[in-house]
């Protein structure tokens, strides 16, 4: 499972944080690396300078062998919570798509 870690210009993009993100994701779909070929990461700061709630967002899309991509977003007060979110919602949707996929 290949995970590409993008950031807006406003997150400062860095091999530690790419290495924290894929260890959260690879965490977290540890169940469907065998039917994942890509996560792709966005993580971007939606005020910028400015304060604000849940004004991180994480962004993520599984590439599925045989499925249509499947994208969660998640906003959240800091960067952590956001990529947490996220990657808590990609699980449940993808227990569900795969899960469908198994039924029929």
């Amino acid at each position: 499972m290949l995970i590409q870690v993008n950031t807006d210009k406003n997150i400062e993009g860095n091999e530690d944080l790419a290495s924290y993100v894929e260890g959260i994701v690879t965490q977290r779909l540890n169940h469907f690396t065998d039917q994942i070929t890509r996560v792709e990461v966005h993580l971007g700061d939606e005020n910028s300078l400015k304060e604000g709630s849940d004004d991180k967002r994480c962004m993520l899309e599984a590439r599925v062998a045989g499925m249509q991509p499947i994208a969660v977003t998640h906003h959240a007060e800091t960067l952590d919570h956001a990529i947490y979110g996220a990657a808590d919602k990609l699980k449940r949707s993808l227990e569900s798509a795969v899960g469908k996929r198994r039924d029929s």
